[in-house]
């Protein structure tokens, strides 16, 4: 570990966190790159941004299929949108959804994000900061920012695009002189590596890395009993809520289901309902797709005959507020329809200052480095206490009317980080998961606790992440009762090196010890 002014690193780091580096307001900058200070000097000399950290060259294109010499990067040029539009844009009449149109990367999954990011301003301009334009002091420079494992980084780009036939090759706007979705794109390539290090992937991967909150899945055909709750408390919290139906093959993309839905694409959800429906109760989700067409004609739809059922009051507020491509349908046949339900919760800075509902977040940031740290999972019983292992505790159960089992709810996310930037190498993400164990009498309220192998030979765990998986991030939702608990975190094999942050977050109150 090298020193700074005598520092160590690590001390110096946490010291600048403590002071708020890191934060949205303050964030890393990358690459040590100030956007002020070079846009300053670019307006000064009177010469556009040329980015020597991310270079107009072949090699930011890709690796692979997008490598120097293959034919999709034929012919390609890297133009600036003053020269491809007599009007360029940054942002006209507000970030839409029509402003995100794919272009010839297999990056869906990070655009049904941004897609999700354009339905609320505030977490928007997180992302895309205010009074960027290519009119006013226009120097060829834009910035944006991205949460990255622990903390918001500063991203600064030059606006050369890669373009080939004319065209530009990757994201662009419907309208095709609004060019803000190409230049976020541009700057979550540099922060990965390349544009090709961005194809695959999962929406809740954006979610987390625009908003620094922690995303879950649910597979609805095994969904919980109390998955009206889960959804009811996401929407009291602002969380952002992504719905999906599988898709079997290929030509099943985008494919039309009979009663209007479309397989493949990202749809959200926007509220959850429970009404007097012919003398019972029926519980309807709220649902919006994103293209702002091609909506559900199922029971419940817009003009459904379900609707002469209930309270004429209610049936005018439930559709007065509707946008295109928003609808209802009864939660069952949610559950019936959609194949699987993502969650991305937001931490406290990222609601609103009046929201009460949050949850408290605690984090780690760890290795795994092959002979030390990295022991693999409970297969390898001679290696596996050599992991990090990390002590909570949880104290306060939740206060649920409905439930009477006394138990914390938390949610433990264990995230890799930079797996993206090693495809070039052709390393790609490790099989990773979690356990966690009540810690034994004799260690309760002790400082460190690192438990050895005998304790992991003699002991089984009393939750674990649902499976080992080679996501970036896995997270598992869990209830324990009040109580002590070390969490320990591993990849599948051992031997395999990376770093990580472990993230628990608690709808109560709870505190945390390294072991």
């Amino acid at each position: 570990m090298y020193s700074i002014g005598g520092v160590s690193t690590r001390i110096y780091k946490e010291r600048l966190q403590a002071e708020g580096m890191g934060t949205n307001d303050n964030a890393v900058k990358f690459l040590n790159q100030d956007y002020e200070e070079l846009k300053r000097e670019c307006l000064e000399s009177g010469r556009l941004f040329e980015d020597p950290c991310f270079l107009a060259v072949p090699q930011s294109l890709g690796f692979k299929e997008l490598a120097p010499h293959s034919s999709k990067t034929r012919g390609v040029q890297w133009i600036r949108p003053t020269e491809l539009s007599n009007n360029p844009q940054f942002i006209v009449g507000g970030a839409t959804r029509t402003d995100i149109c794919q272009g010839a990367l297999g990056d869906c999954w990070l655009l049904a994000a941004i897609a999700s990011l354009t339905l609320n301003d505030r977490l928007l301009h997180r992302v895309v900061p205010h009074g960027q334009s290519f009119m006013d002091e226009y120097a060829g420079i834009f910035h944006f920012q991205f949460w990255q494992f622990g903390e918001w980084v500063d991203i600064v780009i030059d606006d050369r695009l890669p373009v080939k036939d004319k065209e530009l090759m990757f994201v662009h706007s419907a309208e095709g002189n609004e060019f803000w979705s190409a230049l976020l794109e541009k700057a979550y390539a540099k922060l990965n590596g390349s544009y090709e290090a961005l194809s695959g992937g999962s929406t809740t991967e954006g979610f987390e890395d625009f908003t620094g909150g922690v995303a879950e899945m649910y597979e609805l055909r095994k969904a919980p009993k109390d998955l009206h709750r889960i959804i009811a408390k996401a929407l009291e919290r602002g969380s952002l809520l992504g719905c999906s139906i599988d898709i079997t093959s290929a030509s099943d993309m985008e494919a039309v289901t009979f009663k209007k839905l479309v397989k493949g694409h990202a749809y959200s959800v926007t509220g959850l309902r429970e009404v007097n429906f012919r003398g019972s109760r029926e519980r309807l989700i709220r649902i919006r797709n994103p293209w702002g067409q091609v909506e559900w004609t199922g029971a419940w739809s817009d003009n459904s005959s379900e609707w002469n059922g209930i309270d004429p009051a209610e049936r005018e507020e439930m559709n007065n507020h509707m946008e295109d491509g928003e609808f209802w349908m009864s939660f069952q046949e949610f559950k019936r329809q959609f194949s699987r339900l993502e969650i991305c919760n937001l931490t406290p800075d990222a609601l609103s200052e009046d929201s009460q509902n949050f949850w408290n977040t605690i984090k780690f940031n760890g290795t795994w480095r092959r002979g030390s740290t990295a022991g693999g999972c409970r297969n390898h019983p001679n290696t596996f206490w050599i992991n990090p292992q990390y002590k909570i505790m949880l104290l306060e159960e939740d206060d649920d009317p409905e439930d009477d089992e006394v138990a914390c709810s938390f949610l433990v996310a264990l995230m890799q980080k930079d797996r993206r930037r090693y495809r070039k190498q052709g390393q790609d993400m490790h099989t990773i998961g979690f356990a966690l164990y009540e810690v034994p009498e004799e260690f309760r309220g002790s400082q460190s606790v690192h438990l050895k192998k005998d304790f992991f030979l003699r002991h089984s765990s009393c939750a674990r992440s649902e499976s080992f998986i080679n996501l970036r991030e896995v997270s598992t939702r869990l209830k324990l009762p009040p109580g002590e608990y070390l969490i320990v975190p591993s990849t599948f094999e051992a031997g395999k090196e990376a770093d990580f942050v472990l993230r628990v977050f608690t709808e109560k109150q709870s505190k945390t010890q390294n072991g």
